[in-house]
């Protein structure tokens, strides 16, 4: 006969514990029973919980699975007995359904994890363990007395499913039909858990993780920050690095700032007006070729370690980019013009092949010779191309910017007796940041730039700089059908940043304890993500507003995007603003001002702002784009006029700047020759220097004057300084300051001003003397000399005292009124009216200060790298010490 099977699965009926205070499930247990059987399937993002209580029967204590940390323990606790502890697991808060199975027959229990019976732990009792009345699983009730049910942590929340008491399924439909059990704050038939990390919105490959209620981010080695890591912890570029006063060196650039690219490691030349900006290859070496025919050509690949995506962003950020390109060549033709089949060519951009060298134009197949009609042979366009037997090259710049960066060289013609070259491809050089000046003034409140819509779903970023004198106005605006967002300044003390996803308007507002209408730059970064809404303006404490848990999330809109002005009628702006970026898309204002009307591209007066910038007397000069520093009367230099200019000085070392002829101190000077020659008879000395040394008694500064008064700054025998003015009225003033040895070895600063007859000395910032003269006369400067005074002068016996010896040391940003006289002769000896006898080797001060200055020498080289000898030009980087090694 037939025989036939009914097999069923038990139902699957997940259940959700909401609360992590409010919520069980008591289910029945089957007493008596010698042993004990419960297994179920767990799921949580949440590290702590307890899982399951009972209090087993017999009175033989009670039982406890709980996760804490992310790992499982099973517990049991006796009063006559140690607890037994069985912990399984490791982060199992991972948002996985996990299997337990706990089984105990007399004295023994198992736990067994996700079926896993390889790995199962096992412990013993002394007495048996009998199955509980009760179990209690996800949580206690609150009328519940600690005796009865135990939680040693927090209450569970996330789903279980599949119960199994004493090997018996539990159904837990009857659970919520009221006729199994008893339960408070569940979601029966359901599991409510979210998976919040998929889709994954940490952005920039930050790890995500969760709780019940949120996610995570974890940011770290990814470059970037925020709660969904979505800024970039580095700047756009070089400029913005200028701009905040660093100084040369290796810096990472994001040149999309919060967009997909990654940042760039770069060379930042941050030492004058252009910014450059230095990205090396893998081969930046002059390379000799040879044997090498169109059959088998020489092919080399540049490797920037960046990607081309990043490397074009860079280059089209910048102004102006350039890489060198040169071919030293003896009988191997280079592009073989004016035949049109190439010997050589590179490949740039987008895998193109180009068939033009360095100072030539694309398109064009010549040289820099061809296009200056300067080749030696004119019948060529490139001198390698007249195939000589003497060695010869052809150099210049690739500047093509569409072109760059070259990413491979291609050499086919070395193969032929006596035929070599060499070749080499310079670095990839750009400066300027096309955006960081890009400005438009809003001249009317009706005035506004539109441009296509913001699409900014998940996380919307807004930064850009703003000056006025409005007291309100808004920046920019973007509407949906109901969505909208809007940046503006509510009040003078107010930047208020309004947006609204769905779930009713949100607005961050940050004050300001004084007006923001100061017609000074102010900086503004408007942020909105799926974790929260933050406002920051300049360094005041940023405004962060959280966002709803289960709310609407994507900022829908669909209209253009107003910048100055507003499409819903309110108020416009009126004023500047310049460095707009979206999301790390740089909008370019000037380009959509110029054809607007009531906008004007560009926006003056930024010295008004960044004129504090310029240290130590350097002048603010405005740009279009910009400002820069104009360090001419400073005895400082560098972008922000912030870096000594300092040398050392050997015992028969002198300067002397003659005030005889009104000489510009620099080439490109634009003071006028009677505003020089009306400071050698102002009635006022401002003098500023640095010096260190150990040499007493030693002559630092000396003055001279037509009417063979002087003043003179020397260090006694003592180490104390001394400030001498010899008057022809008043005859010999000394003023002393003796708080210390002076020629200890360490830097000391000195500032004498003196303005009419009142005189103040300071040392090391301190101020150390006031006096006021009777009656002084102290004009016509001839001449200033820094270290021995060469000239045949009748200098009275201290001076001549300290003279004899000079000065040995360094002395560092020497300034008299609005003449650096240390500057002049490192920087223009030919130029400005300055002599300098003896040895004068340019080295930093603050560098040196550790080093023993008694014996401090100049160091001749015999050779330099370069194979050429020159005993004019000390080593600025020789090693000056007192000791030697000799034989190892």
């Amino acid at each position: 006969g037939n025989v036939t099977f009914s097999c069923s699965e038990p139902q699957i009926v997940p259940i959700t514990f909401v609360s992590t205070s409010q919520s069980y499930l008591l289910l029945p247990g089957t007493p008596q029973i010698d042993g004990l059987s419960v297994s179920f399937q767990f799921r949580t993002w949440n590290k702590d919980g307890l899982l399951l209580f009972t209090q087993l029967s017999e009175n033989s204590g009670s039982l406890l699975v709980y996760l804490r940390g992310g790992r499982l323990t099973l517990l049991i606790q006796k009063e006559t007995e140690n607890p037994v502890e069985i912990s399984e697991g490791t982060n199992l808060h991972d948002g996985l359904w996990h299997s337990v199975n706990i089984n105990a027959r007399r004295q023994r229990i198992t736990l067994t994890l996700d079926n896993n019976a390889a790995t199962a732990s096992h412990a013993t009792t002394v007495s048996r363990i009998y199955s509980g009345n009760s179990y209690y699983f996800g949580g206690c009730p609150d009328n519940f007395t600690d005796s009865q049910c135990l939680n040693p942590i927090t209450a569970f929340q996330g789903c279980m499913r599949l119960i199994f008491i004493d090997n018996q399924p539990k159904d837990l439909i009857l659970v919520q039909q009221g006729s199994l059990g008893n339960f408070s704050d569940l979601h029966i038939d359901l599991c409510g858990i979210k998976d919040r990390c998929l889709p994954n919105y940490c952005e920039h490959g930050g790890k995500c993780s969760q709780s019940w209620t949120t996610f995570y981010c974890d940011c770290n080695d990814t470059g970037y920050m925020g709660a969904t890591c979505h800024n970039s912890i580095y700047e756009q570029s070089c400029e913005a690095y200028r701009h905040q006063g660093k100084t040369s060196g290796f810096f990472y650039i994001d040149s999309d700032g919060s967009g997909p690219l990654g940042p760039l490691r770069v060379f930042c030349n941050i030492t004058e007006d252009k910014i450059w900006t230095a990205v090396q290859h893998n081969n930046t070496g002059l390379t000799r070729v040879q044997g090498t025919d169109p059959e088998k050509p020489y092919t080399m690949s540049f490797n920037y370690s960046s990607t081309a995506e990043q490397l074009e962003a860079m280059i089209n950020s910048a102004e102006y980019c350039e890489q060198e390109a040169a071919y030293h060549c003896k009988k191997s033709r280079l592009l073989n013009t004016p035949i049109p089949m190439p010997f050589a060519w590179w490949v740039g951009r987008a895998n193109e092949k180009h068939l033009y060298w360095g100072g030539s134009l694309p398109g064009i197949q010549q040289c820099a010779c061809g296009l200056e009609e300067s080749c030696l042979d004119m019948r060529y366009f490139c001198n390698c191309d007249a195939d000589r037997e003497e060695w010869t090259n052809d150099t210049g710049l690739l500047a093509f910017k569409d072109h760059l960066p070259v990413t491979q060289i291609v050499i086919t013609d070395t193969n032929r007796s006596n035929s070599e070259a060499a070749w080499k491809i310079g670095p990839l050089r750009c400066y300027g940041d096309r955006q960081f000046w890009n400005a438009a003034s809003f001249n009317t409140e009706a005035s506004y730039l539109h441009f296509p819509t913001f699409h900014a779903e998940v996380s919307a970023d807004i930064s850009f700089f703003f000056k006025t004198t409005a007291v309100s106005g808004v920046f920019l605006e973007n509407l949906g059908i109901r969505d909208f967002i809007r940046v503006e300044i509510s009040s003078p003390k107010e930047i208020t940043f309004s947006i609204d996803v769905g779930n009713g308007p949100t607005e961050a507002t940050v004050k300001s304890p004084t007006p923001l209408n100061d017609n000074q730059w102010h900086y503004i970064r408007a942020e909105r993500n799926l974790k929260q809404t933050s406002l920051q303006v300049d360094n005041l404490p940023k405004k962060v507003l959280e966002a709803p848990a289960d709310g609407h999330f994507r900022l829908q809109l669909n209209s253009q995007l107003f910048v100055g002005g507003t499409a819903s009628r309110q108020k416009g702006f009126l004023g500047c603003i310049r460095s707009l970026h979206l999301n790390g898309q740089k909008l370019d204002l000037e380009e959509r001002a110029k054809m607007t009307p009531g906008v004007k591209p560009g926006c003056p007066g930024h010295c008004s702002s960044y004129g504090n910038l310029c240290h130590n007397g350097g002048k603010c000069v405005e740009k279009y784009n910009g400002y820069f520093c104009d360090c001419t009367n400073s005895a400082y230099e560098g972008p922000f006029c912030k870096e000594e200019v300092s040398a050392l000085f050997e015992a028969g070392t002198s300067i002397t700047y003659i005030f005889q002829e009104p000489y510009p101190v620099t080439k490109n000077a634009s003071t006028s020759s009677s505003a020089i020659y009306a400071d050698a008879v102002m009635s006022k000395e401002n003098i500023a220097f640095s010096f260190l040394t150990a040499h007493t008694p030693s002559l630092l500064l000396y003055i001279n004057t037509y009417f063979h008064d002087y003043l003179a700054v020397i260090l006694s025998k003592n180490g104390s300084l001394q400030v001498r003015y010899k008057l022809s009225k008043d005859g010999l003033l000394i003023f002393t300051i003796d708080s210390g040895n002076f020629a200890n070895r360490e830097l000391h600063n000195v500032k004498i001003n003196r303005e009419g007859r009142e005189l103040v000395i300071q040392v090391d910032q301190v101020l150390k003397l006031k006096h006021n003269f009777s009656e002084i006369d102290f004009k016509a400067i001839k001449s200033l000399t820094l270290g021995k005074v060469t000239e045949s002068l009748s200098l009275d016996p201290e001076v001549s005292k300290a003279n004899a010896y000079g000065f040995t040391g360094c002395l560092s940003s020497v300034q008299y009124n609005h003449i650096a006289p240390l500057k002049a002769a490192l920087r223009h000896p030919s130029v400005a009216p300055v002599t300098v006898k003896g040895s004068l080797t340019e080295s930093s001060c603050a560098s040196i200060m550790e080093a023993d200055v008694n014996t401090v020498t100049t160091i001749y080289s015999s050779s330099d790298p370069f194979g050429k000898t020159d005993e004019r030009e000390p080593l600025t980087n020789a090693v000056r010490s007192d000791s030697a090694v000799i034989g190892g």
